[in-house]
């Protein structure tokens, strides 16, 4: 008689949460067929379907629901007991899946994520980059990193960055041809790269106007959803861009990119690294955040 291991009822609730056999593979890190298979061996001894499958959606069935809203919270418990046994190990070890935003990934890389795996080569560090803010807890990672406005009110927050600065900047040769602006209002006579964010919505650029924060809704030839091609763009002298500083902190230093308009420069709070309270936390865990301390005690200067 087949019996479902653990494997199996993570398949499935991995399946529930990303409603895609595609994304949940991903997440498993095994392939589609294996997990569609592993589901649907699953549902064969259930002698139910747990998922309505289309070719363009996956949702739960009512049955479905209900196996999922029991078996949550007693897998979560198993997922628990073994992370408390994990947790008295001597060397951490295992997965840590963490979700960040591509600046703040960028700047926690060296200082803290690589020097942690210089410190526990045991451990896998599984870092997931996206624009789009995500509920740690319900897609399955164990940490996140955003800026501290936007951290949850209920998760653990460790801030692991000075407060970030937004800039505007251009290339030599844009300057040789345009003005440099003055004030803000300057921008809406320049050609500027516009910046889609993962909702759908043009950013509007933000500044510091005699204590108050006024947006700029700036026009120009392209609209790019990523800092990189929007970095690109600019150096090429198609226009102004706006990033944060650290995006384009290199190229400000070798002078390929130009900043303006800095005394209207909009600072935003540090990057925290943040998540929710746990019972009994990994080894693994245990070390990360001691580590993420250990960087926020320090000085700026010596991060």
């Amino acid at each position: 008689m087949y019996r479902a291991g653990l494997s199996d009822l993570d398949a499935v609730l991995a399946v529930a949460r990303r409603a895609s056999f595609r994304r949940a593979a991903l997440d498993l890190g095994v392939s589609t067929t294996a997990l569609s298979n592993a589901v649907a061996k699953l549902e064969a001894s259930l002698g139910v379907r747990l998922f309505n499958r289309t070719t363009r959606s996956v949702s739960l069935t009512d049955a479905g629901r209900t196996f999922v809203q029991q078996v949550g919270p007693a897998l979560q418990d198993i997922h628990g007991a073994m992370d408390l046994v994990r947790g008295q190990q001597a060397t951490p070890s295992g997965v840590l899946r963490i979700n960040a935003f591509a600046t703040a990934a960028r700047e926690v890389l060296s200082p803290l994520i690589l020097e942690y795996l210089r410190c526990y080569p045991d451990v896998h560090v599984d870092l997931v980059t996206e624009g789009r803010l995500v509920d740690v807890v319900a897609e399955g990672f164990d940490l996140g990193v955003r800026v501290a406005d936007l951290v949850p009110s209920d998760m653990i927050a460790v801030p692991v960055s000075p407060a970030l600065r937004y800039v505007v900047v251009g290339a030599p040769r844009y300057f040789d041809t345009h003005p440099a602006p003055q004030v803000p209002s300057d921008l809406l006579h320049h050609a500027c790269i516009r910046i889609r964010l993962p909702n759908g919505a043009l950013f509007r650029w933000p500044f510091t106007l005699r204590g108050e924060t006024v947006h700029v809704d700036v026009t120009g030839p392209i609209t790019l959803d990523e800092a990189g091609l929007s970095r690109t763009a600019v150096l090429e002298g198609l226009g102004l861009g706006f990033f944060m500083e650290p995006d384009v902190r290199s190229e400000i230093a070798t002078g390929r990119l130009i900043p303006v308009l800095e005394s209207f420069a909009l600072q935003r709070p540090a990057l925290c690294l943040y998540y929710p309270g746990r019972k009994n936390p990994s080894a693994a865990f245990k070390a990360f955040v001691a580590l993420a301390r250990r960087i926020a005690e320090q000085p700026n200067e010596q991060r």
